[in-house]
């Protein structure tokens, strides 16, 4: 798919923060930190949706899809659009590393769970719902262990993730609520295609015109 002079500008946002992100890294890798300042740079991004490349939005009729958007060269952080089908939802997991969770287009539900002192998955505190401007985060720090679904069963929701590393490539674990089983799995991406980010040939040229 290429992009077109006005995809280019409208991702524009994308790129402004995820240079801010870059700088933040590079400044501090104290989590507290990274996590106020992140949760506001991604508050301003998810202001609005017109930066989001349409093959980012696009839902499979079975699977959530994890969109790859930016992984810093040195794995320091990436972010990723979550496209979810009507009615489709993860399996409890966690992430083994800090993540906000940014909505952007409409709603999410999600379940916190916490492993108890004899070992068993429990519920940590009441579901809630995720409604575009809303934000959450998690770590293994401050709780690491949701299940996430779509709010609707009639349309799509698509939320914006930032990770402390390349999400798609740590090692996590999956969690049977059943028979308490952890599992490994690496989660990887939904397309091998990523925005063009860097394409800054519209503006310099309207600056060279002036």
């Amino acid at each position: 798919m290429s992009i077109t002079m006005t995809q280019t500008a409208s991702i524009v946002p994308l790129r402004n923060f995820i240079t801010s992100m870059t700088h933040l890294v590079e400044k501090t890798q104290d989590e507290t930190l990274l996590l106020a300042e992140s949760k506001q740079l991604l508050s301003n991004l998810i202001q609005n949706d017109l930066w989001l490349p349409e093959f980012c939005t696009v839902p499979h009729p079975e699977f959530y899809q994890q969109y790859l958007l930016h992984a810093d060269p040195l794995e320091r952080f990436s972010v990723v659009s979550f496209v979810w089908g009507p009615g489709q939802k993860t399996p409890i997991h966690d992430h083994c590393t800090w993540g906000l969770i940014g909505m952007l287009r409409g709603a999410e539900k999600g379940q916190r769970f916490q492993i108890d002192s004899t070992g068993k998955l429990v519920t940590d505190g009441p579901e809630t719902t995720l409604k575009p401007g809303d934000i959450e985060l998690v770590s293994p720090n401050i709780g690491d262990i949701h299940i996430v679904s779509n709010a609707y069963d009639d349309q799509t929701s698509i939320s914006i993730h930032v990770y402390g590393g390349n999400i798609g490539a740590i090692q996590r674990h999956v969690y049977e609520p059943e028979t308490g089983e952890i599992k490994h799995f690496v989660s990887g991406y939904s397309s091998t295609q990523t925005p063009n980010l860097w394409d800054r040939s519209t503006e310099v040229r309207a600056q060279i015109q002036k």
